[in-house]
């Protein structure tokens, strides 16, 4: 029955659990040997889909729904690209994007017609190939936290060009087949890319003058789900109307992205989108593994082998020295070498829109397709071989020690700016310490003004062991980044229940994940030095010491009673607590405990003035 159901292209129950079923099974299980979610996902696929157990007949039907796990990731990545930041690559998009391009598409469709195919299949084979996977690529940046590292940020600049790309060669294809003489109506090339600047600029228009003016009259209504609602839909929405203009889906995802990285919603759009991404980008790997035609790939084994062979291995030679010219170390180069030597998603459309002009044979697509998968499958394994080949440059450790038999009462696990000012308090009184940074400068400089700093990652039991977290009475999680610091919480609350958990907290959001694992205290790691700065403005405007303290308190107490709100309804809750200036009803005041102790003296002053002598 479900084998029935899946040719037929309807989905039932049935299918939903084996898609999560396999999910769930195949990324931890390969996640846990080394191999990573993606290829985890792609094997899964593999196996439920036509060409395995036949759970599924139709991948391409999963294929078109799961294209919105690529959409939805590109738009959280757009939200972290500030257009400041987006402009600052321009170089890296428009000079190192375009180069890895034409350098690697000139080369493959060098190999394409050594290998016989006919001039016009080999460059949009070739071309196919030259567009990298973003989905591949950049879930492998997130998985290794390399996102936002300088070379991060360049890999997602020649992603960017890749993904303008497409609309030039799907331009060229219309012109190929009409020169050929297979298609004779076709639209000319400036039409196309008229209406794919004229998408672009509306896309810009809207996000730009519209985007921010809606999301706050929603969030005046007070509906959650109605704000998880807009996110979706400016996310898809702004991929319609992109592929409407011949541009890719993931390019106006994340122009959605960037255009509201400077909203005051971010970062509850990130929360509202990010569940979606996740669920979606897997079904997108498992039905790229569904898509791997085996038949093909027996029959046409020789040529397929021989294929994924010569395309990621020409390709790769020539993204390093295009990386090289663009003086990126010999490290960084084969990193990115190894990153993009393979095809891409954008290489199945422009493959069915060559075979639907004329200019490419049935049979050939099929075989591209089919290299273009296995090389897509054999990316992380190619990645992991290479980390394990090049390990990362050692640090000099000079006058560095690692955590070893450390017994203070307290453990501090990251030592930068905040975590040295929370020192001395607990120093002045004697308290004795244990201190372990990752950062071997930090640990440096530390040194220099009487700290002994030990490295350590707190992420790793072996070290916190080390460290002395088995008889520390409190732990203090010190580090800069949100994501270690809940890994930490989560292995401390795990294997030292006993300790005393104080925790450095990055925003609202991470206040309530913190809040939600159980930690002792945790403070948003500027909201002190904010009400303290506050306050010393208020009294230079001449308000008295008292009006500021009470002002303070009150800024406090009003902090306070919003996150309660929050720990129960989720970001949006406790909005009406916030002060603004804009010209909206303001929130009432808040009796606070020095306004309630204040009241009750007065009503017991004048109780007593009241009393019979």
């Amino acid at each position: 029955m479900a084998v029935e159901a899946a040719a037929d292209g309807g989905l039932g129950l049935e299918h939903a659990v084996a898609l999560l079923a396999a999910a769930v099974v195949a990324a931890p299980l390969f996640r846990r040997v080394g191999l990573g979610s993606v290829l985890g996902y792609l094997a899964a696929g593999l196996l439920i889909g036509p060409y395995g157990i036949r759970l599924f007949g139709d991948p391409e039907s999963i294929l078109h729904v799961a294209e919105f796990g690529v959409v939805m990731f590109l738009f959280l990545i757009g939200l972290e690209m500030r257009p400041s930041k987006l402009w600052a690559l321009r170089k890296e998009i428009f000079g190192l994007g375009l180069a890895q391009v034409v350098a690697c598409g000139v080369l493959l469709s060098l190999v394409g017609i050594a290998a016989g195919l006919p001039p016009s299949a080999a460059v949009i084979g070739a071309m196919g190939f030259v567009l990298s996977s973003t989905a591949v690529i950049m879930k492998m940046l997130d998985d290794t936290g390399e996102t936002s590292s300088p070379a991060g940020q360049r890999a997602v600049s020649i992603l960017l060009l890749e993904d303008l790309a497409i609309v030039p060669l799907l331009a060229g294809v219309a012109v190929l087949a009409s020169l050929m003489g297979v298609q004779e109506e076709t639209r000319p090339a400036w039409q196309s890319i008229g209406i794919a600047l004229a998408s672009l600029a509306a896309v810009v228009a809207v996000g730009k003058w519209a985007l921010n003016p809606l999301f706050a009259i929603l969030a005046r209504s007070g509906a959650r789900e109605v704000m998880t609602a807009a996110a979706l839909l400016v996310v898809l929405g702004a991929a319609l109307f992109m592929q409407w203009g011949g541009l890719s889906m993931a390019m106006g995802a994340f122009l959605a992205g960037v255009l509201l990285s400077d909203s005051t919603f971010r970062h509850q759009l990130e929360a509202d989108v990010e569940p979606f991404r996740g669920i979606l980008l897997a079904l997108f790997f498992i039905s790229v593994g569904m898509s791997l035609n085996l038949t093909i790939v027996v029959d046409q084994w020789q040529l397929i082998v021989g294929g994924v062979l010569a395309f990621m291995v020409v390709k790769a030679a020539g993204i390093y020295g295009i990386a090289r010219l663009f003086k990126a170390n010999h490290r960084e180069s084969i990193q990115r070498a190894a990153q993009f030597a393979q095809g891409g998603e954008f290489a199945f459309v422009l493959y069915a829109a060559a075979v639907a002009a004329g200019v490419m044979a049935g049979e050939i697509a099929a075989a591209m397709t089919a290299i273009v998968i296995i090389s897509m499958a054999l990316t992380p394994l190619v990645v992991l071989i290479l980390h394990r080949l090049t390990p990362a440059p050692e640090i000099s450790h000079d006058g560095v020690e690692e955590a070893a038999n450390l017994n203070g009462r307290v453990l501090f696990i990251g030592f930068g700016r905040f975590a040295q000012v929370v020192s001395q308090a607990l120093l002045a009184r004697g308290v004795d310490v244990s201190l372990i940074e990752t950062d071997v400068e930090m640990i440096q400089a530390a040194g220099k003004f009487g700290f002994k700093v030990y490295y350590g990652d707190g992420t790793r039991l072996d070290v916190l062991r080390a460290s002395g977290a088995q008889t520390a009475e409190a732990i203090l999680v010190c580090v800069d980044k949100p994501e270690v610091a809940d890994r930490i919480v989560a292995l401390a609350k795990s294997e030292f229940p006993h300790a005393k958990l104080f925790v450095r907290a990055f925003d609202r959001g991470h206040v309530l994940r913190l809040i939600s694992a159980g930690v002792d205290y945790q403070i948003r790691e500027l909201f002190e030095s904010a009400i303290m700065f506050g306050g010393a403005v208020l009294r230079e405007l001449g308000f008295t010491e008292l009006e500021a303290a009470e002002t303070l308190e009150e800024v406090r107490d009003r902090d306070a009673a919003r996150l309660e709100l929050q720990v129960a309804g989720g970001l949006e809750a406790g909005r009406s607590l916030i002060r603004g200036n804009m010209a909206t009803p303001q929130p009432a005041p808040l009796v606070t405990p020095r306004k309630k102790a204040q009241a009750l003296n007065e009503e017991a002053a004048e109780a007593i003035g009241d009393a019979p002598n």
